[in-house]
C-alpha cells in the first residue's frame, strides 16, 4: 500500500487512451525485445521496430477520455491504472510547491498502443515523456514485463519511481535543462546519461517528502514507505541500468551507455531520497568519476 485509502485523488486529469491490441511481446519478449523495451531513452524515441508489431494506425487512440473511477487513496492501491492516476495528483502538488510558475504536464494511460508526437506509445517502448507534447506516456502492461523478463518485483513503490522519474525529465524540460545541456552522444558522463540520473534524483526526492502533499481535507495522499517498499524502488532502478541490460544481452560496452549504471542509478534515487532536491544539481557539475556512489 502507498496511498493513504482516504485520500481525495478525484482532481486528478489523467486520460486514457489507445486500442486494445495484443502487447508486444507478451508471449515472450527475446533479449532485443528486451534491450529496444528498457535501453530507449525514453524521452520519445520509438523502438518498435525493432520488436515487430506493436504499431498504432495513424491517428487511432486520439484524444481518449478522462479516468473517472479513480476517486480515492483506496482505489489508487487497487488499481494500476488509479494508480498512476493518484501519482499525477500527487506529483503536481510536490512540483507546484517546488517549481515557481510549474506546468503540469498531461498523463496518459496507454491501453495497447497510441501513437504520439514521438512515436508509438506501448509496453514495447516503456514509459516515456514526450517534450513537444509536454506528455508522460504509460502502458501499466509494461511493470508485468519487468516481473516476467527481469525478475523484478515491480511493487506500488516501484511503479511510482518510474512515473515520478518520467516527470523528473517534464522539469527538465520546463525549466530549461534539456535546452541547457542538449543531447552530446552515449558514454558516462554525457548529457544522456546526466539528465536520467538527475531524473532519478527528482523521483526520489519526492517519495522521499511524499506523505507532505495533502488534500482539500488536510489527508496526506501518500503514506511513508517501507524498507521493504523502498528496496523494491531500488530493485526497478538496478534493472533499468544501461550495464544490467547489456548484462543481459551478453555484452559490455560503457560507452554506449545512454541512463547510466545500476549502482549509479540507484545512488542517485538514494540521494534525492534521503537528502532532497537540492542535490540534484550535481548531476551536471560532478566531475564522470563523481558520477558514481
Amino acid at each position: 500500500m502507498t496511498f493513504n485509502p482516504d485520500a481525495d485523488l478525484s482532481t486528478n486529469t489523467t486520460r486514457r487512451r489507445g486500442r486494445n491490441a495484443a502487447i508486444a511481446g507478451g508471449a515472450g519478449v527475446g533479449v532485443l525485445g528486451i534491450i529496444a523495451l528498457i535501453a530507449g531513452p525514453l524521452l520519445g524515441i520509438d523502438l518498435t521496430g525493432l520488436l515487430g508489431g506493436g504499431t498504432a494506425p495513424s491517428g487511432s487512440g486520439t484524444g481518449g477520455s478522462v479516468i473517472e473511477d479513480c476517486k480515492t487513496g483506496q482505489d489508487a492501491n487497487e488499481d494500476v491504472d488509479c494508480r498512476m492516476a493518484g501519482a499525477q495528483v500527487a506529483l503536481d502538488a510536490f512540483w507546484a510547491e517546488n517549481v515557481e510558475g510549474y506546468v503540469e504536464p498531461t498523463l496518459t494511460v496507454v491501453d495497447g498502443s497510441t501513437p504520439t508526437q514521438c512515436g508509438t506509445a506501448s509496453n514495447a517502448v516503456g514509459p516515456f515523456y514526450c517534450p513537444p507534447e509536454q506528455g508522460v506516456y504509460v502502458d501499466p502492461t509494461f511493470f508485468d514485463l519487468m516481473q516476467q523478463q527481469f525478475g523484478a518485483s515491480a511493487g506500488n513503490l516501484a511503479q511510482l519511481y518510474i512515473v515520478g522519474h518520467e516527470w523528473g525529465h517534464h522539469i527538465q524540460n520546463i525549466v530549461g535543462t534539456m535546452d541547457q545541456y542538449p543531447n552530446n552522444g552515449t558514454g558516462p558522463g554525457t548529457n544522456g546519461v546526466r539528465m536520467e540520473l538527475q531524473a532519478d534524483c527528482y523521483a526520489g526526492s519526492w517519495i522521499g517528502r511524499m506523505t507532505d502533499q495533502t488534500d482539500a481535507d488536510g489527508d496526506p495522499y501518500l503514506i511513508k514507505p517501507t524498507e521493504a517498499e523502498l528496496e523494491d524502488a531500488l530493485n526497478a532502478a538496478f534493472v533499468v541500468g544501461d550495464d544490467h541490460i547489456q548484462e543481459i544481452s551478453g555484452f559490455q560496452n560503457p560507452e554506449s551507455w545512454t541512463h547510466g549504471s545500476s549502482e549509479q542509478r540507484q545512488y542517485w534515487f538514494a540521494l534525492g531520497y534521503s537528502e532532497g532536491l537540492g542535490v540534484c544539481g550535481e548531476a551536471f557539475t560532478r566531475s564522470v568519476d563523481d558520477l558514481d556512489p
